[in-house]
Order: structure tokens, then sequence, then C-alpha cells
């Protein structure tokens, strides 16, 4: 890791993974509603895999007991939301599964938001560069 090696405890009990005394439930499973996020106490799951990105297939994480599902990448149809952008449009009641847009986005859109606010945006360009990843 580029933060170094870490400086607790770690070791394994069973089906757990131990971190300096707090037990975290460690699952191997293609598929999401396979994982009993009910049974381990798990309300909100971070889909970070890059696979289930739709509704329809981060829905199973649902299947598997957990309550909500964030999506750590851009959805085709979940709604998205941005801290300082547009959270205030989150509604719980009917929103189970959500996205949290991209990184560039996250870095992006908070400034132009203000920025557009103050003094508006009628046009705008943007470069990123990301390290190559599978996804």
């Amino acid at each position: 890791s580029t933060h170094g090696r870490y400086k607790g405890e770690v070791s394994q009990e069973g089906d757990k993974l131990i971190v300096d005394g707090h037990p975290i439930s460690v699952f191997q499973c293609m598929k999401p509603a396979e994982i009993p996020w009910g049974k381990a106490g798990a309300l909100y799951v971070v889909e970070s895999t890059g696979v289930f990105l739709s509704i329809e297939k981060a829905s199973s994480h649902l299947q598997g007991g957990a309550k909500r599902v964030v999506v750590s990448a851009p959805s085709p149809d979940a709604p998205m939301f941005v801290m300082g952008v547009n959270e205030d449009k989150y509604d719980p009641s009917n929103m189970t599964i959500v996205s949290n847009a991209s990184c560039t986005t996250n870095c992006l859109a908070p400034l132009a938001k203000v920025i557009h606010d103050s003094f508006g945006i009628e046009e705008a360009l943007m470069t990123t560069v990301h390290a190559y990843t599978a996804t």
C-alpha cells in the first residue's frame, strides 16, 4: 500500500477478519444476492466492483438483505448525488439504490456549482487524466 504496512493487529477467526479486536464479516460470492447482508447486519452496501451498476443489477444486494445500496460509479439509471451539489434531492422513502457519480464528478461538480451559482457558466470544458484500469 502507498500508506505503508498497517500498524494495528489483524487476524482471522472462522469467516471473520479481526482488525484491532473488531470482527468484520468477509464473503466470497460472485452473485450479490447470495451474500447474507441481512444476517451480517449490513444496512448499507457500497457496490464498488464496477459490475453491478444498474438498478436491476445492484438490487441483487437487496435480495441478500441489505436495506440500501450506494453504487460508487456512474449508473445508467440510478439517481446520482454529489455532496454539496444535489444531496437535498435524495428521498429515502423511495430511493434504495443511488450512485455517488464518479471521482471526477465529485471533484468538479462542487467547484462548478459555486462558480455557476455566483457568476453563471455558459460553456465549459474539462479534461481528466486517470490511471489505466480494467473497468
